[in-house]
């Protein structure tokens, strides 16, 4: 083996090109390492990467539709090993007149599921070791069910019935063909542009948030000063104080307050210190003498 092959992309190139010869196509761009084959020898090459490449697990099998190229085989399989994966796709194109291809139960029974999908959904179909065609029981579809679903030319027989409404541009699809652009949906709750907005100066149809809104920007409330509060808070409900005021401090001074006059109740007692002669003396007067000596 070559120099170049102590790496993976080397080991499938040396070892298909000595097995198949230059029919093979080895790609190692982006991806896992991709060989294309003849259809002719596509049990060969499956057989090659199991036993030359020890790609022992079998990943899937399935097809891709080229329409006029045909039918694109694809065939995913690993090498496990101590140091990581190695990855390696098979592939080979069958015609679309007659696509057969070989079958690789052989070397790995479960690919039998694979290819019954594929005959299916594909109408790929598949030969023995002996080269006779392999009748396939169904494994998805009814027994009745006519066509391959996976088949590009395959009709939808829904769509028939009904238009298909997403059309990709504008004005494309037949039940919206005056459409000729697309409209963006509206949130819920907001207006018509013509309805709510900014108008230009002059404008017949003003801004409706233009008469609300202040000519100037908005001013801060001015903040009172610290103990200005206070002092000009009253001092009972009824004068507009505060309710929650301790009752002590409503109560008033009864040495503030001035006693009734006895104009207002006749059997109210005189004031102190008025002008009445049966008043009563103060307490700090010394009372007349009674007694009849006047030079004692």
């Amino acid at each position: 083996m070559t120099s170049h092959a102590s790496y993976w992309p080397g080991r499938v190139r040396a070892a298909f090109a000595e097995a198949i010869g230059e029919e093979v196509t080895v790609d190692e761009g982006f991806g896992p390492v991709t060989v294309d084959v003849p259809a002719a020898r596509w049990a060969d090459a499956v057989e090659l990467a199991r036993d030359g490449l020890d790609c022992s697990f079998f990943d899937f099998l399935s097809a891709v539709d080229e329409l006029t190229s045909g039918f694109r085989m694809v065939c995913h399989l690993a090498d496990h090993h101590p140091r990581g994966v190695e990855h390696l796709v098979l592939r080979t194109l069958v015609p679309r007149e007659e696509p057969v291809v070989a079958s690789v139960v052989h070397l790995f029974p479960g690919a039998r599921w694979h290819e019954r999908e594929t005959h299916e959904m594909f109408g790929v179909g598949f030969t023995d070791q002996a080269g006779e065609r392999l009748v396939l029981d169904p494994l998805l579809l009814p027994e009745n069910f006519e066509g391959h679903p996976l088949r590009k030319d395959f009709v939808l027989a829904s769509r028939v019935a009904k238009p298909w409404p997403g059309a990709k541009e504008p004005g494309e699809s037949d039940h919206q063909a005056a459409a000729p652009s697309r409209r963006r949906t509206r949130p819920p709750g907001v207006p018509e542009p013509e309805q709510w907005g900014p108008r230009e100066p002059g404008s017949e149809a003003p801004d409706p948030l233009a008469a609300a809104a202040p000519s100037g920007p908005a001013r801060r409330p001015r903040r009172p000063a610290p103990g200005a509060a206070a002092a000009a808070s009253p001092a009972s409900p009824e004068e507009g104080g505060a309710p929650n005021q301790p009752r002590s401090a409503r109560r008033p001074d009864p040495s503030t307050v001035a006693p009734p006059s006895s104009s207002d109740s006749g059997d109210s007692a005189p004031a102190r210190g008025s002008d009445s002669g049966d008043s009563a003396p103060p307490p700090d007067a010394t009372p007349p003498d009674t007694s009849g000596g006047g030079d004692a």
